[in-house]
């Protein structure tokens, strides 16, 4: 299947039920119109000033363009684990390969897009290469200004990384570091 104007075949992801077990695969234009429950992966760089590269979603994204995200994040594709996802969204979003640390997992809700998720984190201070399809800007923000930004233009952010950024901030983990 492909999408209109585009040569490439639309993706193919697991549908999931409210326990995160796989019940079937559907094309991501058809998951996303009816808000089947599926799966992503996130991940938060920290460099080591202890700031969380954030990327600014392209214009052209489906859900939620041009907002604040994490530093990468996307869709397992069929078959696919979380940690196979999340390593495979950093290299190819923003350029940087680093070993990831399991942080917590989400239920699919409303607020996460109908995602199950899965965050990790890593630290890295090799140059982020962004993927220009995927990604408008690149900004590193310690976690006091973006918390500011975050109250003052929530509308900025995509409501996922609002809620894994708001867990992170309120969990103990934010104070021991990578």
């Amino acid at each position: 299947m492909t999408v209109a104007g585009n040569s490439m075949p639309e993706e193919i992801f697991d549908v999931c039920d409210a326990e995160d077990r796989v019940i079937g695969q559907a094309p991501r234009s058809h998951v996303h119109a009816h808000k089947l429950l599926h799966r992503a992966a996130h991940v938060f760089v920290f460099n080591g000033r202890n700031e969380l590269l954030v990327q600014v979603r392209s214009a052209t994204k489906d859900e939620f363009p041009n907002c604040y995200t994490s530093s990468a994040s996307g869709h397992l594709s069929t078959g696919e684990d979380y940690l196979e996802s999340a390593q495979r969204e950093l290299q190819e979003e923003i350029g940087i390969v680093a070993p990831l640390e399991f942080l917590a997992k989400f239920s699919a809700s409303r607020e996460m897009a109908w995602e199950h998720t899965v965050l990790y984190r890593t630290r890295s201070d090799s140059p982020p290469c962004p993927d220009p399809i995927e990604v408008a800007e690149i900004r590193q923000f310690n976690l006091p200004d973006l918390l500011k930004q975050l109250d003052q233009q929530p509308e900025l952010f995509s409501p996922p990384f609002r809620v894994l950024l708001e867990w992170y901030v309120n969990s103990s983990l934010h104070h021991t570091g990578v």
